[in-house]
């Protein structure tokens, strides 16, 4: 899930209320400015290898430890991994969806949007912003820790693996799509989802590293189109 910190961009490169200003049209070239300041701006790109090593990294970590303390046996590390990721199929949905695209209908919001996601709808395919810096990975994956070890105990190793083994998926299927061409087999489907979300209309197709929840919640394109 693409993100970057909250900033005001030049004057050229400003955000628009989405309220105000309606679909933005993509920008297969270029990238956009979120900070005046070259350090902090700097700081928002990122070459997607960074981030898929640190969650995969975490991943195999969070397995290792657990199985060779004897904290949790092997079924047991292999349920929690599995739930982990389907877990994380659910929360790639929610956010996509009500974070997001959260609705722009103040500055606030707009700027915040803007920001989070809407760079990313403008230029889709700026590869530098297609993950998050380093920086905000390892926070992420270190709040990620907390939050399933002090709630789950022991068995959050293994929810924690398979969460942010499914973030790894959803960041190297996002990438691919944006980055190549569609393959002439089976995986294309994926980047036919995702283009609905980019080039028909925003409100539909919000699944990246799968299709299942827009089938449970009923945002898949039409077929006809």
């Amino acid at each position: 899930m693409n993100q970057t910190a909250s900033a005001a961009p030049p004057s050229d490169t400003k955000p628009r209320p989405a309220a105000a200003a309606g679909p933005v049209k993509p920008k297969h070239k270029g990238s956009a400015q979120l900070f005046e300041n070259p350090t902090l701006e700097r700081l928002t790109h990122t070459h997607i290898a960074a981030p898929l090593s640190i969650f995969f990294a975490v991943a195999a970590v969070s397995l290792y430890y657990s199985l060779s303390r004897g904290l949790l046996t092997g079924l047991a590390a292999f349920g929690l991994f599995l739930a982990g990721w389907f877990l994380f199929t659910l929360v790639e949905y929610l956010m996509h969806r009500y974070v997001y695209h959260i609705k722009a209908d103040t500055p606030g919001k707009a700027k915040f949007q803007y920001t989070m996601h809407g760079v990313h709808h403008e230029y889709p395919k700026d590869k530098t912003r297609l993950a998050m810096p380093p920086i905000l990975t390892v926070f992420v994956a270190s709040l990620l820790f907390f939050i399933f070890y002090f709630t789950f105990g022991n068995a959050g190793f293994g929810l924690l693996a398979g969460f942010v083994f499914g973030y790894a998926l959803y960041l190297f299927v996002h990438y691919a799509i944006h980055v190549y061409s569609p393959p002439k087999n089976f995986l294309k489907v994926w980047w036919h989802h995702h283009a609905q979300h980019h080039y028909r209309q925003d409100e539909i197709a919000f699944g990246v590293s799968t299709t299942l929840w827009d089938h449970i919640v009923g945002t898949m394109p039409d077929k006809k189109s």
